[in-house]
């Protein structure tokens, strides 16, 4: 197995000090946002035989295994990676397989480069995706139900909200939801942007409910992600709790340390609470307008004490080993490739000796054991 080398990525959302903590290293005062630990070509592992794309595009049979490159192609369906928000990120949704194939053709036929600002197709694939808290967590994930959406925009007592509200209470559940989002990324820009300010300052004052929104409102001020955003669940994680994000589902992170697992991707398409590229029309064909609890998972027991988090995705399976004191060594050897990441305590896997933050790469079929005290997580597909 090959011990990993990872980039941290600075986006301005990042938190300074979570990396860094859970690592054990000094902060450096820059955003640490997101670890990578894959063969994403954006960012890959770097491993003793060059990074991992190269040790993967040098013999893919034998580090992904038969049966995974015959249903995944030879390359790494998936991407982990630990993410810190210290601030909330942009309001978005993914495409499912038929949609990201079907964009990325047009844009590509349409001659879109692949950098520009614009584009909403990185690749043709789809990019279902999994966060698991390490901290507690916020987030926001699907719609709420809409009476109860109109019932939080009411609370605030803006008049320039009240449309919002009457349609969502006299529509059915899929126009409700779609007519006002359409509504509140198609309004005027100065019009929402007064909007957006006197629900801020509602926000402050009432709390409880809608404290969430009064921090990305002072984070992201006029912009009318702000009001999209009271539409969804707000959902806080307990450490070991995950939330599973399909196609189609608006969400965004707004604070915590996780552990986050995704299809190998680049397809989003954006609501808001971002200065990006916002495509109203394709967002709105992506969204799935369904309300529904967010489904907040725990892993479920397995044997040898494999704890996994369920998923109906094949690009990626996310399970952890919680190994106490004096424990005997797990035996963790599959025939498809394996990334093990420790995030507590002092593990061994193989000669390698993992600590928070840590990583090894794990051949397809190669023996992996692990043993020590901590927590690891397994990342792998289903083939």
């Amino acid at each position: 197995m090959d011990r990993l080398d990872n980039t941290i990525r600075p986006y301005a959302w990042g938190s300074p000090t979570a990396i860094p903590h859970l690592l054990g290293v000094e902060p450096t005062g820059e955003p640490q946002a997101e670890m990578w630990m894959g063969a994403h070509p954006g960012a890959p592992s770097r491993t003793g035989r060059g990074t991992l794309v190269e040790v993967i595009e040098a013999a893919p049979e034998r580090e992904l295994g038969e049966k995974a490159v015959a249903k995944f192609g030879p390359r790494l369906p998936f991407l982990l990676k630990l993410l810190a928000a210290g601030a909330p990120l942009s309001l978005q949704v993914h495409p499912d397989l038929t949609q990201a194939k079907e964009g990325y053709a047009d844009e590509e036929r349409r001659g879109i480069p692949i950098d520009a600002p614009h584009r909403n197709y990185k690749d043709a694939n789809h990019k279902p995706e999994l966060i698991c808290a390490l901290t507690e967590f916020d987030g926001l994930c699907g719609f709420r139900d809409p009476a109860r959406a109109a019932d939080l925009l009411d609370a605030l007592g803006v008049d320039s909200l009240k449309p919002y509200v009457d349609l969502l209470h006299a529509q059915p559940e899929e126009a409700a939801l779609r007519e006002v989002l359409t509504a509140i990324l198609t309004a005027d820009p100065d019009e929402m942007a007064r909007t957006v300010a006197a629900t801020t300052a509602a926000c402050d004052r009432l709390g409880g409910d809608h404290a969430p929104y009064a921090v990305l409102a002072h984070h992201y001020p006029g912009d009318p992600g702000v009001i999209a955003a009271m539409l969804l669940n707000h959902v806080r994680l307990q450490p070991g709790e995950a939330l599973f994000l399909g196609a189609g589902i608006p969400h965004a992170y707004l604070s915590g340390l996780g552990v986050e697992i995704m299809a190998n991707s680049d397809n989003v398409l954006r609501c808001g609470l971002t200065p990006k590229h916002v495509d109203v029309p394709e967002l709105l064909r992506i969204v799935r307008f369904e309300s529904g609890d967010p489904g907040v998972l725990r892993p479920e027991a397995a044997p040898d004490g494999e704890e996994v988090y369920e998923t109906p995705i094949d690009e990626f399976r996310l399970s952890r080993h919680v190994l106490p004191e004096g424990a005997p060594a797990h035996d963790l050897t599959l025939t498809t490739p394996q990334i093990l990441l420790c995030t507590a305590g002092t593990v061994r896997a193989g000669e390698h000796t993992l600590t928070p933050g840590r990583s090894v790469f794990v051949p397809a079929g190669e023996k992996a054991e692990v043993s020590g005290t901590g927590t690891v997580f397994r990342a792998t597909v289903i083939a």
